[in-house]
């Protein structure tokens, strides 16, 4: 009887690891995969933000698709690439971190890229959620304070940051993720930690 218990509890255990090792294959595999299509999507963004920017200084827009942006809500202007919708993108030195932002949030465009939750660069209530993957935001608890964070949004301006604080919120008190009553803040980034059950949070002030 022992022995037939020893040999459940073996097979259990191994079952669990085996598990484990899909999971973590899995995760990987889906960090790679995200990386690679936000760094694409990237390389285009730039590229088309930079053109509507020499446009603009020029006084030609003329008719070429890629200088054209479109203005959704709250005033932001978004580029339109593969039928996804960018309001901008951020930029993290000490992490060595560039990603396009997608304008439209939900959960499938979270496995592409980071998405806007909720407000505006210009409206100093800007929020950005991504995935724990480790070529989005997997690294966010290791910014030190001070840390420059810098968004620039489709029509090329610039918003400078500086970190102020990192917090984990629950992840079912959004009140509390959207509210700037404790905490001055104009910038948040946030993603899930490990457990999924909160929200490791970057707040930071607008220095420009």
């Amino acid at each position: 009887m022992r022995n037939k218990l020893r040999k459940l509890c073996i097979i259990s255990g191994l079952a669990l690891i085996l598990a484990a090792c899909i999971l973590c294959v899995f995760n990987i595999t889906e960090s790679n995969i995200a990386a690679r299509r936000s760094q694409a999507s990237l390389s285009k963004l730039k590229n088309t933000i930079e053109l509507a920017s020499e446009a603009t200084v020029s006084g030609n827009t003329g008719n070429d698709a890629l200088i054209e942006y479109d203005h959704v809500s709250q005033g932001i202007p978004v580029v339109t690439l593969d039928d996804i919708n960018f309001c901008g993108y951020l930029t993290i030195e000490e992490l060595d971190m560039e990603l396009p932002v997608i304008d439209d949030f939900s959960y499938e465009s979270l496995k592409y890229a980071p998405c806007r939750y909720s407000g505006s660069a210009n409206g100093n209530d800007l929020i950005i959620a991504a995935h724990i993957f480790s070529s989005h935001f997997g690294k966010l608890n290791r910014l030190s304070d001070g840390t420059e964070i810098v968004y620039t949004d489709c029509s090329g301006k610039e918003y400078h940051y500086s970190l102020i604080s990192i917090e984990e919120i629950s992840g079912s008190n959004a009140e509390e993720m959207l509210s700037q009553d404790s905490s001055p803040w104009d910038l948040t980034l946030f993603t899930c930690t490990l457990n999924g059950k909160s929200r490791v949070t970057v707040r930071a002030k607008r220095t420009n």
